[in-house]
Formats: structure tokens, sequence, C-alpha cells
């Protein structure tokens, strides 16, 4: 492949214009894709259509003269003369040039201007063109030197400004007088588009495209100019910047030189040094510290280093490493603290107490790890804010639900800019303290992925036996939080991980009975409410009947949260009362038939059981986050082959106990009085009832082998009767969980006697009087004492008397 010096023919061009060119009236095309060639321009071109590479053939075996002709869309292959310009150049091939994949390479230069008149298309294939010459020789009058001199100096400007447009150029544009020249070589150093540059082409008159392209090289000036001064301004700003650095080492050298360490530049080590020597620290961080403040003075100031070391003192400087609050030693103080903000809750008050009288007696005691457990709205967190207050220490609480980062939790080692202790440091920073109460919320939260285990992390925080030496990545030294009372929540036991579970002092926070959200809500709730939308000097008060009713009938939860949006819209709907009432002093009494017309209809009706005996029912109790509830149960038989069927969306438990107590039940057909094969020809069904609520656990088996019991034994089920125990296939009946919400749930339903375990009895002196005085509790060892209690004798039929006896 050779190779084509281009200014060698643009100088051939110059010399070659003078002479006289003769060229015919009808050439063959060669169409231009994106390309628009002006005269005396030379272009080098990629040709490879077989049209076009036999009209370049045809034209170099003639006289090497061709149309370039721009076409109108570029996408098109096979043009057509509605697909060209009417506007073109007549040039000629310079060179041509054959290459390996079938192209070609033509250098071609451009001649005069031509003005189409028609198209040919010759049998040969390629297209041919009548065409008459466009002259551009206009006179030279004032307004074209004009236009002339000013397109000259706008174009020296532009090849100033414009670092691709090497200076040697100006030397060509000096040697054009013709403006015609003129415009055709500033057209070609333009990054215009091939529609912009047609436009120009096809301009009639000299003096008009003069203007055209000084306007354009106006634009182009314009942001040229834009861009260098942004260039230069970020290029100042990163000068000065290096200036300084340099300027500021030379000055630290040279001040070394002196023995002058003690002036300005050394201001922040002194001021370090000043507040290390204030702090009280341990020998561990103070010896660090030191450490840190060698490095900084060897460190250039201005380097993203020191910023790290910096940050890296002011944190080993302001985490409290000794200090401590004062407590509370008035135990009638802090008992009376409990009591204002919490009503109930027995358990954790007298926790709380224990610990402050301890304190009182050991003066120094390793704090404790205590967790409170319960469902949603129980007061758990607000409980952890009134331990804090009744100790008379700082507060301070970060929620772990969602957290799945370790860094959270013993932070980010100082490897890069940005990184920050743990939150259990940040947090001790904050209360400035070393015996903060601190609380863990929702502990049962946390999750585990690649970037760590941060249950892990915390059993270096919560275990007594090492949390005096924990050990953040970030401060590098231990931190001692044997001072602190931490305080963990969590909604389910059996979430949190086991090896946490054991390193923390259990209270449970069970659902409130009703008398106590009653006193919750006349104490505190509706008061909250009325001093938070501000109505505090208007009389809005609720009578004890409309409060039992919002809690009965619009609420079903363990804690109180939604009888305090329930309250909530009372008190918004009553404020929209009182704008409205027009007397002087306005008051509001809230009584049932205002809740009802307040709140609409109530989602929930008294759960009341049915009393009558029935065969094949039972109701068993259930505990539920929310609380305990009522298990209704239902069996029925069909003819079959001794299948059993389980509905009511049931846990894997609850369907491992109901197959036992089946099992249980066959083995005792001869004493309920029906043969254990009728099992093997009836197909059993057994259904508990609210199917859109999952039920899991062992604790119906009792009442599921009652159910069972009564539909083959064909005897009634003693109504008004509820139960919970496990059985197993000997027919021991186990003990079981949660007896205070489920003995809570049966009193609320209005059932008057509860079977229970008998190992459970222990148990009924934790349950308040409130709930196990109206009721009639039967403890039981086995499941024939169930069914001795449970089910009725069966009725017999009177005899038909016979003829002879009338």
């Amino acid at each position: 492949m050779s190779t084509i010096n281009e200014e060698s023919l643009m100088q051939d061009i110059f010399s070659s214009s003078e002479a006289v060119i003769e060229i015919p009236n009808r050439l063959a095309v060669l169409p231009l894709r994106d390309v628009v060639i002006f005269p005396h321009m030379v272009l080098p071109l990629i040709i490879g259509r077989p049209k076009t590479l036999f009209a370049v053939g045809h034209a170099i075996q003639d006289d090497r003269m061709m149309l370039f002709v721009s076409q109108k869309d570029s996408t098109v292959d096979e043009p057509k003369a509605p697909d060209m310009n009417r506007v073109g150049v007549v040039g000629r091939i310079v060179q041509m040039l054959k290459l390996p994949n079938g192209l070609a390479k033509v250098v071609v230069e451009g001649i005069a201007k031509a003005k189409v008149t028609r198209y040919y298309s010759k049998k040969s294939g390629f297209m041919q063109a009548s065409f008459e010459l466009i002259q551009e020789n206009e006179k030279a009058d004032t307004s074209l030197e004009a236009a002339n001199r000013q397109l000259v100096s706008q174009f020296k400007d532009f090849v100033a400004l414009n670092k691709q447009i090497p200076d040697e150029i100006l030397m060509t544009i000096d040697q054009l007088e013709q403006p015609n020249r003129l415009a055709d070589f500033v057209v070609m150093h333009l990054n215009r588009s091939p529609r912009q540059k047609q436009r120009f082409l096809e301009m009639p008159s000299s003096y008009d495209l003069l203007v055209a392209l000084s306007k354009e090289l106006n634009k182009e000036i314009e942001v040229l100019t834009i861009e260098q001064d942004i260039e230069g301004k970020v290029k100042h700003k990163m000068t000065k910047s290096q200036r300084m650095f340099y300027l500021q080492e030379q000055l630290r050298a040279i001040k070394k030189e002196l023995g002058e360490d003690s002036d300005e530049d050394m201001s922040d080590v002194h001021e370090y040094e000043k507040k290390i020597k204030k702090a009280k620290m341990p020998k561990e961080a103070r010896e660090k510290t030191k450490e840190e403040i060698t490095r900084l003075q060897n460190t250039p100031m201005m380097s993203p280093e020191a910023t790290v070391i910096r940050s890296y003192l002011d944190w080993l400087i302001n985490v409290p490493w000794f200090k401590e609050s004062k407590d509370n030693q008035s135990i009638e103080a802090a008992h009376a603290i409990l009591d204002e903000d919490h009503y109930g809750l027995k358990k954790p008050k007298e926790r709380i107490l224990e610990h402050l009288a301890v304190l009182t007696l050991a003066k120094k005691i390793r704090g404790p790890i205590l967790c409170l457990v319960g469902p949603p709205g129980v007061g758990k967190t607000s409980l952890g804010k009134s331990m804090a207050r009744a100790l008379g220490r700082e507060f301070v609480r970060i929620s772990l639900g969602g957290v799945r980062d370790e860094a959270e939790i013993r932070g980010h080692r100082r490897t890069y800019i940005g990184a920050l202790p743990g939150r259990i440091v940040q947090s001790m920073k904050k209360t400035g303290v070393v015996n903060p109460v601190f609380l863990l919320d929702e502990i049962d939260k946390m999750s585990t992925d690649f970037r760590g285990d941060p249950a892990s992390a915390m059993l270096e925080v919560l275990d007594p036996e090492q949390n005096h030496a924990f050990a953040d990545h970030y401060l590098e030294v231990d931190y001692d939080l044997s001072s602190v009372l931490f305080v963990t929540t969590a909604n389910y036991r059996d979430d949190i991980p086991w090896a946490l579970q054991d390193r923390m002092e259990i209270i449970e926070l069970p659902g409130y009975l009703h008398q106590e959200k009653f006193e919750i809500g006349r104490r505190f709730l509706i008061r909250k409410q009325i001093e938070e939308y501000g109505l505090q000097d208007y009389s809005i008060s609720f009578t004890d009947a409309a409060l039992n009713m919002i809690i009965e009938r619009y609420t079903r939860e363990a804690g109180v949260r939604e009888l305090e949006r329930q309250l909530a819209k009372i008190i918004r709907k009553s404020a929209r009362k009182l704008v409205q009432d027009k007397k002087k002093k306005p008051e509001i009494r809230i009584d049932e038939a205002l809740t009802e017309e307040m709140l609409g209809v109530a989602p929930y009706d008294e759960m009341m059981v049915d009393s009558s005996d029935k065969i094949g029912t039972a109701i068993g109790l259930a505990w539920t986050p929310t609380g305990g509830d009522l298990l209704l149960i239902e069996a029925e038989s069909m003819k079959g082959k001794g299948d059993l069927t389980l509905t009511g969306q049931l846990g894997d438990v609850m369907q491992e106990s109901a197959r036992a107590a089946m099992t249980v039940v066959r083995s005792r057909a001869g004493k309920l009085g029906f043969k254990a094969d009728e099992f093997l020809e009836q197909e059993i069904h057994l259904h508990f009832p609210e199917g859109a609520v999952s039920k899991d656990g062992p604790s119906a088996g009792i009442a599921v082998a009652v159910a069972l019991a009564s539909l083959f034994s064909k005897r009634a089920v003693r109504g008004g009767m509820a139960m919970t125990g496990e059985i197993t296939l000997r027919g021991d009946v186990l003990p079981i969980g949660g007896l205070r919400e489920k003995l809570m749930a049966a009193l609320r339903a209005g059932v008057k006697k509860v079977i229970i375990p008998e190992k459970n009895k222990r148990q009924l002196s934790e349950v308040p009087d409130d709930v196990k005085d109206p009721l009639k509790i039967y403890p039981v060892k086995d499941i024939d004492e169930v069914f001795k209690l449970m089910l009725l004798p069966k009725k017999r039929k009177p005899r038909k008397k016979s003829p002879q006896s009338k």
C-alpha cells in the first residue's frame, strides 16, 4: 500500500488552478455517504459498492473526471436520482489503490461547483449526470472585502484556540486571495455535519457564504474560549495545591534544621499533646496516642494520612474511659419513677430495684445483661428509658433490626479515609460516661450474610466475662464495657441465637390483661394523646364503658399500640367537633354511642364460647404473638379407608400432635365404647377454623384427642370448657408454655372451666389473681382424666314396648 503526500497534491492544485481544464457536460457520478467535497479540496475516500468501483474504473480509463455528489440519506445502498442532491463538485481521480478486501482507496480533487440538470442510468450500471458549472467569480466590492478580512481574522483566532489544528495552516490561508477559495478552505477545517456542509456548498453568493462561515466561527471561538477558561481554572487549582504542598515541606525542613519545632506548623501536634494530658486515659490508650503523635509529626499536614491520624486521635481522646454518672441511691424514688412511667410489669421493676439495692451495698458490680422478651407494644423499649431515669443514668439506644454487617458492631479497620468505630463505641462517646443504660433493640432481628455475623460480634459485648476488654477494630485498644447496664429487647425468644441467650437474663413481658389495658389507657394514653394534639385546655373525657368497649371490640393485641391509635383517632375527631361547636366552654364526653359513631363498626365481636354440649368438637387454648386465643377444633368422619385429613393452615408440630392424639384414642377404643377397627373403615377430617391464621405447637394435643374420642364414642363434649396440654403416645399430659396468656384468653371468652397439665400447676402462682380467681382450673396427669372430665355419658335410647305388654 503506497502513501499519498497531501501537501504536494495541494500544491499541484494551486499550480494547476491557472491552467485551463476542459470539462465535459456529462460525467459519471460518484455518490458520497456522509461526505461533502468542495472545490480545491483533496480528500481520500474508501469505496466498496460495485457500481461505484465500476464508475471510478471507467473514469480512470477516460479522463479521470467525475461528478462528486452527496446522498440525501446515507443509509441508501443503491441511490437513485431522488436520493441525490442537486449541487456537487466536478473533480478528478488523483490516485487509486485497490485493497486486499475488495475495497479501493481513491484520492480525489475538487475542481468546480456544478448544478445537476439531469441524472442518467446507463445499462452498464453506474449513474451519470449532465450539469452546469456554477460561476463563482464575483466582482470585488467593499462588502466582500470586509467579509473576507473578517473571516481571515476569525479563522486565525480559531486556529490559535484549537489545539487539534496545527499553526502551520495559517501560512496557507494568507496565500488565498479569492473569497470562494478562502471559504472552501475554512469549511474543510470546520467540524460540521454533512447536511450543514451541503448547505454551504449550495450557497450561490460568495458574500453569503463568507457571512455564514463567520457566524459559525464565532460560535466555535466562544465555545473554545469557555473550554480554555475551565481548563485553566482546574490547572491553576492543581498547580496551587501542589505548590503549597511543596513550600510547606520546604518550610518544615528549614525549621527542622534551625531547631524551631514549636511554631505555627506544629500547633496541631501541641494541641493534641495538651488534650492527651488533660484526658484521663488508660495506659494502653495513652501509649497508642503517643505513637500516633510521633507519626503525625513526620507526616505532611496536607496529606490524607494526616487527616486519618487526627480523626483517630480525636476518637481516642473523646471516648469516655473513666468518667461515670452518679447513680440514684433512693430505692423509694426509683420505685416511684417506675410506677409513674409504667403500670404493671412487676418482674422487670423488681429486677431493677434489686440491681439498685446491690449497687447501694456493693458500690461496684459488673453490669448485668437483661433481655426483655415480649410481643409488640408491651413497653419493652420505653421500659429501658424508665430504667435509666430510675437509676439516674444516661440512656442510649441502638436498633439492631436488619443489621447484617459485623463492622456495625466492631467498627472498620483504619485502612482508609472515612473509617469509623462501631456503633457501640460511637454511642459511648455520645453519652460521655462509662456506665449508661444501653438499650440494644430488636436483638432477635439481626441478619447474617457475606459481610459477617453481627450476632457473633455481640457475644463480646454481652458476655460479662469478656466485655471488660471489648476490641473495636478502629480503636485498636481494649475498651471496658463492664460498667454498662445492657438491656436488650426481642419479640421471640426462639429467634435469639442460643449463644446470646446463654449470656443474658431473660425477663418475659407477657401481654396485658384487660384490666391492665384499662388502667394504662386511663392513666397514660388518654392524657398523652390530649397533650400531643395540644388540647389540654379543653374538656375531653372518656366513660369507663367507652374505654372498655374500645379495648374489647376495637383491639385484639397483647400490647397497647392499637389501643393508642384508636384513642388518637377519637381525639382527632373530638378536635374537629370542638372547632365546629360554637359554645364558649365546649366539652366532650366520650360514651359508647359516641365511640361507635367515631370509630365505625367494631371489627371484633365479643369472644363468647358456645356452652352447649356437642359431639366431635372441642375448645383448645393457644398462644399467639399478640397474646392468648381460643382454638376451636371440629372432627367429622365418613366412609373411607382410615385416612386422616387436617385443614386450617397447621404447622408441622401441630400435625404430628394430631396424629399422636389419634393413636391415643384408638388405643383406648375399648374404654371409650367403640371398636378400634372403626378407624380403618372411616375417613377422618380434623378442621381448625380461621384458616387464614397459621397455627403450630403441641399444646392442642388433648383437645384433638377429646374431639376424636367424642366423634367415635358418640359421647358429647361438655360445653363451656377449654383445655391445653401436650399428649404422648402413652396418654401422659405434658406441660405447656404461655399459661398466663392462655388463661387470659379463656377468661376473655367467657370460659369458666379450664384443664391444664399437672406440671403447670406450680406456675399458677405467677398468674394474677384477677385471671385465675374467676376460673375453675383442673390440673390433669393423663388423657384418661381429661376424658372423664370432658366426655358426657352416652344417652340411652328408650326401649320400644312389645305388643304383648299393651
